[in-house]
């Protein structure tokens, strides 16, 4: 309890000596510390309340006590590796296999889903990543993000789908004429750090003909989106088409709430393909009696709170809200999302739709000073990401649209540093 009566700036002061620069801090001129979450609110040393709109992997809300009860129980009896026989990790798979259509039926369990790009191979794949070190590999291919707001093909394009899967498709015969075979195509099911994109309906089926004719597979990775937050659908891969099945799915961050569980949900056909390599898969704490028994918690939460309809009516009200502040505010360029995961895309200017980077740096730390949590993502950083505990309410969202309201008001008054702050005057 000792490190508890520590003063925030001893605690800053211990960081800097003791841990990397590279170890960032959300807000460094100013950090918080937070010493408690609940629900869908984070509480510093001095109590002061936050409302958490960024943090998706705390899915069914902070230290939820039927998540923490499972961990502590399975805690007391046995916590070895999967080795040995358990039920935990059987019926885990067994309720995950229930969510996912019929070919997803063979999983591996990892103890990390949250794969940044630090080990070189994920580099590789990682263009935000590799763009800032080496430069893309020979090896990696990257296709255009399927955005209809800024890429080539918009929101006025007759098929946007279509057109971005031909771009996919292009980018293998390139690789192909240079002798080249396609192992896989990795896409996240909803763009996240590409600016909370949308993919338009139809696009993975397309590209997943594409590389399936080229002699690749499709892995949809869930890590960020998946387990309800889209509100429709349980996966959002499924928002393009109940037809549409991958051939990989990865899943991590909201899968344990917060306790670091990860998955690999795949076909009979690729589990097979990696068994006939002779290699043994096996992960230290993937599929640990304590990590399966707080998987299948997080599942029985989603049920018995029905977050996922809730994230579907918490979610078409914040959009609708957003809306209404997009009409009375032209900094806000566009706002996009589904169920709990939305962007707010801000511009400096209505023509270009330049990417207004310091100014979303600005409204995020102003709501931060009305303690509400919100962050930026996107090539561009400018774009407000909301992806809240899935308990966020209606109240919540009403509150933090009043909040930016206000903020943007303020700045078209007072600040007025690009053209569409000033649109106003």
């Amino acid at each position: 309890m000792a490190a508890d009566q520590r003063g925030k700036a001893a605690t800053l002061a211990l960081r800097r000596r003791l841990l990397s620069n590279s170890c960032r801090l959300f807000f460094p001129e100013d950090p918080i510390k937070i010493v408690r979450g609940q629900g869908q609110y984070m509480y510093d040393e001095q109590g002061a309340e936050y409302i958490d709109c960024i943090n998706n992997v705390a899915h069914v809300g902070h230290c939820h006590p039927l998540v923490v009860q499972a961990a502590h129980e399975q805690n007391q009896v046995l916590n070895t590796n999967s080795r040995y026989l358990h039920d935990n990790i059987v019926d885990y798979a067994q309720r995950l296999s229930e969510t996912l259509p019929e070919k997803l039926c063979v999983f591996y369990f990892l103890n990390s889903g949250a794969y940044h790009g630090h080990l070189s191979s994920l580099i590789d794949i990682s263009p935000y990543k590799f763009r800032d070190l080496d430069g893309q590999k020979e090896w990696v291919h990257v296709a255009p993000l399927p955005d209809t707001y800024r890429g080539p093909y918009r929101e006025d394009h007759p098929n946007p789908a279509v057109a971005y899967a031909s771009e996919v498709k292009r980018v293998v015969s390139s690789a192909q004429e240079k002798g080249r075979k396609i192992a896989a195509f990795f896409a996240e099911s909803l763009p996240s750090v590409g600016g909370q994109i949308i993919p338009p309906a139809g696009y993975f089926p397309e590209v997943a003909g594409h590389i399936r004719r080229a002699g690749g597979v499709f892995v949809a990775d869930e890590i960020q989106v998946g387990f309800g937050r889209v509100g429709k659908h349980f996966w959002a891969f499924q928002l393009q088409g109940e037809d549409f099945v991958p051939d990989i799915v990865t899943m991590g961050k909201s899968i344990g709430n917060g306790h670091p569980v990860a998955c690999v949900a795949t076909t009979q056909a690729v589990a097979r393909a990696f068994e006939a390599t002779g290699v043994e898969y096996f992960n230290t704490f993937g599929g640990s009696p304590v990590s399966c028994a707080v998987g299948l918690a997080v599942l029985d939460v989603l049920e018995k709170e029905q977050l996922q309809a809730h994230a579907a009516c918490v979610g078409s009200f914040l959009m609708e809200l957003l809306g209404q502040q997009k009409a009375k505010h032209p900094i806000l360029g566009d706002i996009r999302g589904v169920g709990l995961f939305i962007g707010v895309d801000l511009i400096k200017d209505e023509a270009t739709r330049m990417p207004a980077t310091e100014e979303a740096d600005y409204v995020v730390s102003r709501l931060k000073e009305n303690y509400i949590l919100l962050s930026t993502d996107g090539p561009g950083r400018n774009v407000l990401k909301f992806k809240p505990p899935m308990c966020f309410s209606l109240d919540n969202a009403r509150h933090v649209v009043a909040k930016l309201d206000a903020i943007l008001t303020d700045m078209e008054a007072k600040v007025r540093s690009c053209e569409t702050l000033r649109l106003h005057s």
